[in-house]
């Protein structure tokens, strides 16, 4: 029967996805980040200076 064979993984390709999910992961945190450190002053200089956004 075709299309139920089971894939075998290449180790170069398994190499790839383990990279791009470290990097998504990276990138996660590293956005989160710099998003907690700048977020609240652009949200003062957006809405005007208002002291209600923390």
């Amino acid at each position: 029967m075709s299309g139920l064979e089971i894939p075998t993984w290449d180790p170069q390709t398994a190499m790839l996805i383990g990279a791009i999910l470290v990097e998504a992961v990276l990138l996660y945190v590293g956005y989160g980040g710099l998003e907690r450190l700048v977020g609240p002053r652009l949200m003062r200089v957006i809405v005007g200076g208002s002291k209600d956004v923390q």
